[in-house]
């Protein structure tokens, strides 16, 4: 179950992570952040009048909240690169996010078996290639937005380890505690750069698409924290990339 649910969470992911991609090359990262958030901050609100699940209280949900923290700032990274950057690159890299996760679970005495280690190795090799282009006068230099990807990768990382913690007690809430964060965090930077928060009407159905695939995302992997280890889940739930295939636009 664990896994399906993980499969899952980097189909919603892959598609989500594409149609915000698109958005951020017509408005601004924080108008998408913002408003895409709020949109799945509705429906897990909904979620947990349905569920009829008890507040776990505060403490508990503060690695949630951290969580929501993490995301924003891997989601906000993410899809600028995809502004400055190719998305066959950057989606990639930032797919290296299983490695905080599987670090925390070997802090904790859950080991990846010597298989497994491979793939982490092969993860990182993949990571520096990516990374690196052609420079124009010989020689090779940081590809676009490898930077931000790579921040997007700690970001998602960090987003896994904190809703698992806070998954314990109640997914929902956990889910909800986590978003109200990121929601918060993006209002905050909207005030501080006076950013505006008003798209053409054509881009709604995409900002809306992006919050129903994001938040189904999150729903998905907080349930499989508690179904499997936190490192599996982050690891194929990381796969989110293969599920936009062909439809990776460049430029």
């Amino acid at each position: 179950m664990a896994s399906l649910l993980a499969l899952g969470a980097a189909l919603s992911w892959g598609t989500g992570d594409f149609l915000g991609g698109l958005a951020t090359r017509r408005v601004g990262v924080l108008t998408v952040l913002v408003l895409s958030q709020a949109i799945g901050l509705a429906g897990v609100a909904l979620w947990v009048v349905v569920a009829r699940d008890a507040f776990p209280g505060i403490p508990e949900l503060l690695p949630a909240a951290a969580a929501g923290i993490s995301g924003v700032v891997g989601l906000a990274a993410l899809y600028r690169g995809f502004a400055v950057g190719v998305m066959g690159i950057v989606a990639p890299i930032s797919a290296a996010a299983p490695l905080v996760p599987l670090t925390v679970d070997a802090a904790h005495g859950i080991t990846p078996g010597s298989l497994q280690w491979l793939g982490v190795a092969l993860v990182l090799a993949g990571v520096v290639t990516l990374s690196r282009e052609p420079a124009t006068l010989g020689g090779r230099r940081l590809a676009a937005g490898a930077g931000l990807s790579v921040v997007a990768a700690l970001g998602f990382g960090g987003f896994i380890v904190g809703l698992d913690a806070g998954s314990d007690e109640s997914a929902p809430w956990a889910v909800v505690a986590a978003r109200s964060t990121s929601v918060l965090v993006a209002l905050v930077a909207v005030a501080l750069t006076s950013a505006a928060l008003r798209p053409p009407a054509r881009l709604w159905p995409m900002l809306v698409g992006v919050g129903v695939f994001d938040t189904g995302a999150n729903v998905s992997v907080a349930f499989a924290t508690t179904k499997g280890a936190a490192g599996v889940v982050a690891v194929l739930s990381a796969l989110y990339p293969f599920s936009r295939g062909s439809s990776s636009v460049s430029d």
